[in-house]
């Protein structure tokens, strides 16, 4: 499989625009596939760009292979033509191998890779892991970036190592600066390494707007995968060349923003908010991660209302 063939497989919106990251949802310590299915079709009636199963948000670390499969399968048959992408991180690389192909069977139109390690991994053991998911499959690959969960940095070195392989086709940064200037600076240097198709995406939310101003192609947005109408807006209106817009919508989430910052990030604020809607079931997180404690589901709820969220 040559480069150029790998590079251009799948729908190139899959890894532009606007990526959605869904729960997975449990009940009773089970995938709750009705509420699983609700949460992905509110993303195509979104239209967002495509919807990826299984990042940090899906919880995958913490589901069996035939539960990631299976939701594979009930995203793709209930996404509405919107292109489905799929983490497929595992401790081993054998297990990773399986993770694609039953991706690839299912109907996914690429792959997200973090190099998860319970021993500290270093750059060549990742791009070994990297190389051997490229090869495997003619299924396109992103990069997760992910240093918090994973415990591992990439370098811009390593960055453009990786994205030589055969069939790399973006890389998810975990976030840009702050200042407009050194945002455009971080950015820069890593275009600078990476080969022309291979795109660059932001993750972190509350700077989604700044990453893709900044230059990056492509937003991974974690609680846009429970309340997608905003994101939605910021990334067309950067698409559309009006960044002020995309500014002000992001600064009127502010208080979501802090919100998360204040309860431990993205997975356990889009579970609150999803159980305060009764999208999900209570406690719909796999134990022993748990959404948020009492008090907080009450600024969860007091955030919800006055930014108008439940329709979004």
């Amino acid at each position: 499989m040559t480069l150029a063939a790998k590079s251009t497989a799948g729908p190139a919106t899959a890894w532009t625009g606007l990526s959605a990251f869904p729960l997975t949802p449990l009940r009773d310590d089970r995938l709750d596939e009705a509420a699983f299915i609700g949460l992905v079709q509110r993303l195509a009636r979104a239209e967002v760009d495509s919807i990826t199963v299984l990042g940090s948000t899906g919880s995958y670390m913490y589901l069996d292979r035939a539960e990631r499969r299976r939701v594979i399968e009930l995203a793709v048959q209930h996404a509405d033509r919107i292109p489905v992408l799929a983490g497929v991180g595992a401790l081993r690389t054998s297990r990773v191998l399986e993770h694609i192909d039953d991706a690839q069977i299912a109907g996914a139109v690429g792959v997200l890779l973090a190099p998860v390690g319970y021993q500290p991994l270093n750059d060549d053991e990742v791009f070994a892991l990297f190389k051997a998911a490229s090869e495997h499959s003619d299924l396109p690959v992103i990069v997760y970036d992910n240093p918090r969960t994973t415990h591992f940095s990439f370098s811009n070195r390593l960055y453009g190592r990786i994205a030589q392989l055969p069939g790399i086709v973006s890389i998810k940064i975990p976030g840009v600066p702050a200042d407009p200037v050194k945002a455009k600076e971080h950015v820069a240097a890593i275009r600078a390494v990476l080969p022309e198709h291979v795109g660059i995406g932001v993750s972190g939310d509350a700077l989604g707007a700044a990453g893709l101003i900044a230059g990056c192609n492509a937003w991974f947005t974690a609680v846009g995968g429970t309340i997608p109408g905003p994101m939605v807006g910021i990334t067309r209106a950067v698409q559309e060349g009006d960044p002020q817009k995309a500014l002000a919508i992001s600064a009127r989430l502010e208080p979501l923003w802090e919100l998360m910052a204040q309860c431990g990030g993205s997975l356990r604020i889009s579970a609150a908010i999803a159980e305060h809607f009764g999208w999900v079931a209570e406690n719909c997180l796999p134990l022993s991660v748990q959404a948020v404690s009492p008090k907080q589901r009450e600024l969860v709820a007091k955030v919800v209302a006055d930014l108008s969220l439940g329709a979004s």
